[in-house]
């Protein structure tokens, strides 16, 4: 078929408008399980304190004779944790011509970059928070730091060979100021699993989330404790559940939660109660100075990972996938 003589055609015109979509897609994760899923408190001075205690073992031969004078017993104080604050920022510039053009998928670009960031600095927070990194206090020129969880946790810390737990900044109070040691490598495996639990249930721990990756989370659902859960479809048919999202221990259910921002080699055995984020200046969003042509804004948190008691939770370090 032959198009006719000077036919108009798309190709040759240059005034056609262009098809851009509205819609802008980003496909990065913001889910943050663990600072969700934990408790918030305030933070009075950058170095925030809490306190931690402990009962006296139990004794089978409490006795006293019938008339006997009363014994005082001892009574421990308790110790004092603490940690650091850690001042977070992101720091947005646009032009101001950037702001006046029509954009596509939003109406301001300064707003749809703090908002970006927002997101950005709230997976920086989860980041840190299960990190296995120490303490720092912070000088003229350095930043202060906040202890993450892997490294608060060494009562109920199963450590591969060569591994080693985080120490504090005294004896039995302070601060941690120095992260675990990473040890070798080993199988993440249900019994490393079960003897955390088992640790963490008798020094008085209720651990409820086990925080770890993909690949690990992976290897935890083909636990054989776990390997036959169906559900009822509404076809009357049983389904197959491929993911174990709870895994019913000896000392209660525990919930497998996937994170995208754990070390990879670690497994977080927590009681979320038990956690919590102190704020010391709550997210602010600040106008900078302007100084040409363009707009700044701050947004900023100063916070800390509080652990209550690092003797309620555990860790399995130091393990791959199957």
């Amino acid at each position: 078929m032959a198009v006719p003589t000077n036919t108009v055609q798309t190709f040759s015109r240059t005034n056609i408008r262009e098809d851009l979509t509205d819609i802008i897609s980003n496909i990065s994760p913001t889910d943050t399980p663990f600072i969700s899923n934990i408790g918030t408190a305030k933070a009075k001075q950058r170095l925030h304190e809490w306190q931690v205690d402990d009962l006296a073992a139990a004794n089978s031969d409490n006795k006293t004779v019938e008339g006997d004078d009363a014994t005082v017993d001892t009574a421990p104080a308790s110790s004092r944790r603490n940690n650091y604050t850690q001042l977070m920022d992101k720091v947005v510039s646009v032009s101001s011509t950037s702001r006046a053009v029509d954009n596509a998928g939003y109406a301001d670009e300064l707003a749809y970059q703090v908002s970006k960031k927002a997101k950005e600095l709230k997976r920086d927070m989860e980041k840190r928070a299960c990190d296995n990194k120490a303490a720092v206090p912070g000088g003229a020129s350095t930043a202060g730091e906040t202890a993450g969880a892997v490294a608060f946790i060494t009562t109920n810390a199963s450590r591969g060979a060569t591994g080693a737990d985080g120490t504090l900044s005294g004896t039995t109070s302070g601060y941690v100021d120095a992260a675990a040691t990473n040890g070798t490598l080993r199988t993440f495996t249900e019994a490393l699993l079960k003897d955390v639990l088992h640790d963490a249930w008798e020094a008085g721990g209720e651990p409820r989330m086990a925080l770890m990756s993909g690949t690990l989370k992976q290897t935890a659902s083909a636990f054989s404790g776990i390997a036959d859960i169906r559900k009822e479809a509404g076809n009357g048919q049983a389904t197959i559940i491929g993911a174990a999202d709870v895994y019913v221990s000896d000392f209660g259910d525990i919930s497998f939660v996937p994170s995208r921002f754990t070390t990879g080699r670690d497994v977080l055995v927590i009681d979320p109660s038990l956690w919590k984020v102190a704020d010391l200046q709550g997210y602010s969003l600040t106008d900078l100075a302007k100084t040409g042509h363009s707009d700044r804004n701050m947004l900023s948190r100063e916070w800390t990972l509080v652990c209550q008691n690092e003797a309620g939770n555990g860790v399995v370090a130091d393990v791959q996938a199957a």
